[in-house]
């Protein structure tokens, strides 16, 4: 869904634009579902056309204060290209160990949720006790605790950890989702979101557990792989009848 630029950023593309429009939205989101963090955790959109920039928070605003054209413009090097913020330091670390591991990724999206937090404690990891648990599977990798800042030798693991994978739980920390678009991130994120929710609900409950077989576990997660095209069809659709309930509701992401 295209959006317009405002006057004063005909400078940048019309792609950089349109990654910004939902780079921001999907900050809003972040507000809606509950997953924010104060100023804390970061998301992330590679700059089209420059395979070594992207775009992140400005580190000091909250999420519902972050719109298209304040998103600042951060090469891997660390020097903030466009934008009047500092960045986050453990957050350009782990984007840029993202990005750099798999450059076929253009977003990243980083949250410290309380139930994804809690299942990172588990030493079971995501259990198949859901629908969405089964859906993402075998797209899921975890990363043992490390603090990410100025830590080279942190980040290569990283990276190496997340290798062909679309979503990560960091040990005693949050969760990690990648995508070729913000709206196949979020996607798999969401998804692997409720199934932390309920991993923790039906653990607290104390009730015996139903697991489901290995053999409809197996086909679920096989139906659910990420296409090699593109984002599947019902990602984008789920992507855009979002948009239109934030255009709907608050278009404020957007200027």
């Amino acid at each position: 869904m295209a959006h317009v630029m405002p006057q004063g950023t005909r400078n940048m593309t019309d792609e950089e634009w349109q990654v910004r429009c939902d780079l921001a939205a999907c900050y809003r989101l972040f507000v809606k579902y509950g997953w924010t963090d104060l100023i804390f955790t970061h998301l992330s959109a590679r700059v089209p056309g420059h395979s070594d920039q992207y775009l992140i928070n400005p580190y000091g605003l909250l999420f519902p204060e972050i719109t298209a054209s304040n998103l600042i413009k951060v090469d891997f090097d660390g020097n903030v290209i466009a934008g009047d913020y500092p960045f986050n330091e453990a957050g350009h670390a782990i984007h840029v160990a993202a990005l750099k591991a798999r450059p076929d990724i253009n977003c990243a999206l980083h949250s410290h949720t309380r139930a994804g937090m809690a299942v990172s404690c588990m030493q079971e990891g995501l259990l198949p006790l859901s629908q969405q648990a089964g859906e993402v599977r075998d797209l899921v990798c975890y990363h043992a605790y490390g603090i990410a800042d100025n830590d080279p030798q942190e980040c290569e693991k990283l990276g190496r950890d997340l290798s062909d994978k679309w979503l990560m739980i960091m040990h005693n920390h949050g969760l990690l989702s990648v995508g070729r678009t913000v709206g196949e991130a979020f996607y798999y994120l969401y998804s692997l979101e409720n199934a932390c929710k309920v991993q923790v609900d039906v653990m607290a409950s104390g009730a015996q557990m139903i697991i489901p077989t290995q053999s409809a576990m197996d086909e679920l997660a096989h139906y659910n792989a990420p296409p090699a095209d593109g984002p599947c069809d019902s990602v984008t659709r789920s992507w855009d009848a979002l948009i239109r309930m934030l255009d709907q509701h608050d278009p404020s992401y957007k200027i």
